[in-house]
């Protein structure tokens, strides 16, 4: 599974645009793959934070970035996306792969991810719709909504702007990223700052 994710993983980081000074934030981190990635983008001023609920993917991750972690560049959060262990209006850049797809109240989740981004922050996520919908006929993904449509009215509901949908390929692997904002500072919070 790890070499399936790898080109979605590699892509979703780029497709940040992440600027080395940034603060960011990996929704369901898995082995840590995305968090390596996302690495190679910071300067000793980023930081990078991995929520994951699964005990074992962090034991797997701290094997993985055994260095970072003691260095204090990447931050492990245990927890669930509808409650993360962070300050309002601190990230500049989330992404994560797959992970919504078992997010159980959507609505908790995405304005739980809004309270903790930055205003004009970017957030994307990957997941391959084939890949998925093969497995539903197959008997897996029970339970999980494949259809990435819910997850996107969920962003748009909480306040998210410019939520769309892409198809890409790489490396002959087809895959969707999914965009979204949050919204920029008010003209009043802008002239009072």
């Amino acid at each position: 599974m790890e070499k399936y994710n790898n080109v979605m993983i590699k892509n979703v980081v780029k497709l940040c645009q992440i600027q080395d000074h940034h603060a960011i934030l990996e929704v369901g981190f898995g082995p840590g793959l995305g968090l390596q990635e996302a690495l190679k983008y910071l300067n000793p001023r980023g930081k990078l934070f991995g929520l994951d609920v699964s005990e074992y993917m962090h034991k797997v991750c701290r094997e993985r970035l055994g260095p970072q972690l003691a260095s204090g560049k990447v931050h492990l959060l245990q927890g669930r996306v509808e409650c993360i262990p962070l300050p309002d209006h601190c990230i500049d850049r989330v992404f994560h792969s797959n992970c919504h797809l078992y997010w159980p109240d959507m609505a908790i989740a995405t304005a739980e991810l809004l309270r903790v981004m930055r205003p004009g922050a970017r957030m994307l996520a990957t997941c391959d719709l084939v890949f998925l919908r093969h497995g539903m006929t197959q008997g897996f993904f029970k339970g999980v909504m494949v259809d990435p449509e819910p997850y996107m009215q969920a962003l748009r509901a909480v306040g998210f702007l410019g939520v769309s949908m892409e198809d890409l390929m790489d490396e002959g692997k087809s895959f969707q990223v999914i965009y979204a904002t949050s919204p920029p500072p008010s003209t009043t919070e802008t002239q009072n700052s």
